[in-house]
């Protein structure tokens, strides 16, 4: 009698030739039956006394209950009795039962996904030490795979002989979907190893697997393979092939492939819809769509879905809503995933009714649309309605995942909304979700955005992994919210530990260009240049406001000129630029340059070159720009436009006719455009009308620091009575100003300078001699103080302690005391100049011999040989 095995396989040779390995294996005559035969006691009745009748009678009983016991299990399987049907087959007393009644019922295990009952039966065949072959084995594999357990089923596979191409097919398909496309690729090339012939099944999902790698070069061999073999013309194959294509931006490839395929189903037009608009050609994929109608194909709920997106991406609406009535009139719009993109579509077409209505109308809804609709409300300025919409969603027993949390952070950041961003973060924070680096990374941006540096610091202490735009984050926050130091300290660090990317430099010059810093913003654009980053859009922008605010006009213009592909946002600031230094036709020149290249203004642009007028007393070019913002561009004025005209008027003289404009307004006037014809008032020397513009402005606002402007117009106006009533009213309302200093950068090191305090610098003895003897030069030259400067911010006219205290001629006899003659002396402060020391400016630049270039909250100024640009 032979010995039974201990294991469940029959030990198969290597695989060097799986054919003959397959063929031996098949010719075995005891394939499905033990190795050891049946012991069969003797017995005394005679009728079983001779071993011939005896071996008959109880064949034929064994027989009998071996087809009864088969046909009870396989009537159990038909009736949907899998439970009862395993263990039956678990109980049975005879283990020797048919090959057709395993597979059946591992067949049916496979078929409602019964991972247990398919172990239970495995466990049987396991312990009656059955030798399988490929068609059991393959039945088991199938079980597995498909109740996913991919290991259990793999390691079977690989202990069988198999020549069977499905089932190769099989395991590529599931490791395709569980995304494991490099075991995908291995098994591809190991069945071609072994002599197995891919078909058209095998190719569509390795296809996908070659995308998900990136092989481009590996996928077009498959492809060559697979027209050798005569499968070009399957339309499964160039489903997979035009899939294949599209995900490489291979457009006319994918485009051949279309063409060239006759028996086109649905599949074939959603993978050219869907490719298209995934390669930015929204347009072409609409088109393709209407291919299809007019070809009498019937699109499915994934055509429409794919059409939606390419509407959204264009904010085709018309059409989007056509689509959607489709959809209505074929019942797809129950589709969960139809309705999350109608979301998007009325989302990015602005259209926030519709996309409430779709949200409020979904019978089922997961975690995307939740927030999606979260990211609607915030694109459309409703950051409180999606912050509600959040509690909403947890109330309804549905956690927030990542997406969700950095939708509402981000709407938090949106609209300042500090308290519920901390909320949210204390959420984050009981959920454990602090490990997640883009959650992280919403936080601080929520933090920044909402002024609270602070906690910002905290997060990214904390953070378990720093990524690029952690570093990003931070360094942006840092420029954005007036800590250029903190910025630069922070870019020297990400330094050793990361490379920065485009978007780093982008983050990073806004600090070297607050500070007014040109040799480190030279260093920038020179590490631009030799990585490459300068065709980044955003660092080119970045580098021509760098110098446009380190006063080097003309190195921003050779920027500006060497972008291929300027935006709105590039003319912007060149726009921006030439008004801040008060070139007011260069300003102009280049709006009209730029619309001849076909890019219209926004309300930004038009801002600019309307301040640009305002500076250089341009008021009938400021009136045209006025009119075709509203009357061509169709864009209605806000706040600032309504002021830049009002300057325009009333430095210009009209003052009657600036009054009259403000009352004309659509709007009630806010106390900044009074202020802004109270500063003409000053100009003009007009006391009985600047009484009339201030009562408007302290009925709005009581404590506006306009009553400094009053008392300086009274002064003017040697009205003593009324300059000694506004003290006493400004001490009684103890007003404040905001705190005034000034910066300079010597050596890569940055000098601040406190108004009121200047005896705080360690070098105050020497700044403050040479101040002291510029005065007294100034005085024994007689130098004229009578010129009248014109100050646009009340909070700004408040003068300071005496001349040698004023911030910004600290900082400008420090850039004299200690750089090297010949360089220009580059100061910054944070509020307007005032007329003392634009004066003092003027004659320091002469007697000094040094170019000074001094940028306020308002504009630059250029001091050289006792002249200013803006010819004050």
């Amino acid at each position: 009698m032979s010995t039974m095995t201990n294991t469940l396989w029959v030990s198969l040779p290597p695989h060097q030739n799986q054919r003959q390995n397959a063929i031996n294996h098949i010719n075995n005559p005891n394939l499905f039956s033990k190795p050891s035969s049946i012991n069969i006691p003797k017995s005394s009745n005679s009728i079983l006394s001779t071993p011939v009748k005896s071996s008959v009678v109880l064949n034929k009983a064994m027989s009998t209950e071996l087809a009864d016991c088969n046909r009870k299990i396989r009537h159990f399987c038909e009736a949907g009795k899998l439970s009862e049907a395993v263990d039956l087959l678990c109980s049975s007393p005879a283990s020797e039962l048919e090959l057709g009644t395993y597979c059946l019922v591992i067949q049916r295990c496979a078929e409602h996904k019964l991972l247990r009952e398919g172990r239970r039966v495995h466990s049987v065949i396991s312990s009656n030490s059955w030798q399988a072959d490929s068609v059991l084995g393959a039945k088991l594999v199938f079980m597995y795979v498909t109740c996913g357990d991919l290991v259990e089923g793999r390691k079977i596979f690989d202990e069988i002989a198999n020549e069977k191409v499905y089932l190769w097919n099989i395991l590529i398909k599931e490791y395709t979907k569980a995304g494991e496309f490099k075991e995908g690729v291995y098994l591809y090339n190991k069945m071609k190893g072994f002599g197995v012939e891919p078909d058209s099944y095998t190719f569509s999902s390795v296809f996908k697997c070659f995308s998900g790698l990136g092989f481009l070069e590996e996928g077009e061999k498959a492809h060559g393979c697979l027209l050798k073999l005569h499968l070009g013309g399957n339309t499964v194959m160039v489903n997979s092939l035009i899939s294949f294509y599209f995900k490489f931006g291979r457009v006319e490839s994918a485009q051949k492939l279309f063409d060239e395929l006759l028996d086109r189903d649905v599949v074939t037009w959603n993978s050219m819809i869907s490719g298209y608009a995934s390669n930015g050609c929204p347009w072409k994929a609409i088109e393709v769509f209407q291919q299809m109608i007019c070809a009498g194909a019937l699109p499915n709920s994934t055509t429409v879905i794919c059409v939606l997106a390419a509407c959204a991406d264009i904010a085709l609406i018309r059409f989007g809503r056509v689509v959607h009535g489709y959809a209505v009139k074929t019942g797809f719009h129950q589709d969960l995933t139809l309705n999350n993109t109608l979301l998007d579509m009325y989302s990015k077409c602005g259209y926030l009714d519709c996309a409430i209505r779709v949200f409020e109308n979904m019978g089922d809804r997961n975690i995307v649309s939740w927030t999606s609709m979260m990211g609607t409300y915030a694109r459309e300025g409703r950051s409180d309605a999606a912050v509600k919409l959040f509690h909403e969603m947890k109330n309804k027993g549905i956690r927030p995942d990542t997406f969700a949390m950095t939708t509402v952070l981000n709407a938090c950041a949106s609209n300042g909304l500090l308290d519920d961003g901390k909320e949210a973060h204390d959420y984050i924070k009981k959920h454990n979700m602090q490990s997640d680096v883009s959650v992280c990374n919403a936080l601080m941006n929520m933090y920044i955005k909402c002024g609270s540096m602070e906690d910002a610091e905290l997060v990214f202490s904390q953070l378990p992994v720093v990524d690029t735009i952690s570093w990003n984050t931070m360094i942006g926050g840092y420029s954005k919210n007036g800590f250029p130091n903190e910025a630069l300290s922070l870019f020297l660090q990400m330094q050793r530990e990361v490379k920065p990317d485009g978007i780093t430099i982008a983050c990073i010059l806004p600090a070297f260009a607050s500070l007014a810093d040109l040799e480190r913003g030279k260093q920038i654009h020179a590490y631009v240049l030799r990585n490459g980053h300068f065709s980044d859009q955003y660092v080119a922008n970045a580098l021509v406001d760098m110098y446009v605010k380190c006063g080097r006009l003309a190195f921003a213009r050779l920027a500006f000129d060497r972008i291929i592909s300027k935006d709105l946002i590039s003319w912007t600031i060149m726009i921006a630029g030439y008004c801040i230094h008060g070139l007011g036709s260069e300003a102009s020149f280049t709006f009209k340059e730029m619309r001849s290249e076909g890019i219209e203004p926004d309300e930004n642009c038009f801002t600019s070159v309307l301040y640009a007028c305002v500076h250089s007393a341009l008021l009938d070019e400021g009136k045209i720009f006025y009119l075709i913002m509203s009357e061509e561009c169709k864009i209605e004025p806000k706040l600032e436009h309504y002021i830049c005209m009002v300057n325009l008027l009333a430095n210009a003289g009209r003052l009657t006719e600036a009054y009259k404009f403000i009352e004309s307004m659509p709007l009630k006037p806010e106390a900044a455009v009074w202020g802004a014809l109270l500063q003409g008032c000053r100009v003009h020397n007009n006391v009985k009308l600047a009484e009339k513009v201030a009562e408007h402005i302290f009925e709005l606002e009581p404590d506006n620091a306009a009553y400094y402007v009053l008392e300086n117009i009274y002064e003017d106006a040697k009205i003593w009575e009324k300059v000694e009533w506004l003290k006493n009213r400004i001490s009684h309302l103890r007003l404040k100003k905001n705190k005034v200093c000034s910066w300079i950068v010597v050596k890569e090191k940055v000098q601040i300078f406190l108004a009121g305090n200047p005896a705080a610098h360690p070098e105050f003895k020497k700044i403050d001699t040479l101040l002291r003897k510029l005065r007294t030069m100034a005085k024994n030259k007689n130098l004229s103080q009578t010129a009248k400067y014109t100050l646009s911010n009340a909070e700004e006219v408040k003068k300071e302690v005496s001349l040698c205290g004023h911030s910004e001629m600290s900082a400008a006899a420090f850039g004299v005391l200690n750089l090297e003659p010949g360089k220009t002396i580059r100061v910054t402060k944070n509020s307007k100049v005032c007329h003392e020391c634009h004066e003092t400016a003027k004659f320091m630049s002469k007697a000094c011999r040094r170019e000074i270039l001094l940028r306020d909250s308002q504009r630059f100024h250029h001091f050289k040989d006792g002249r200013c640009s803006c010819k004050g």
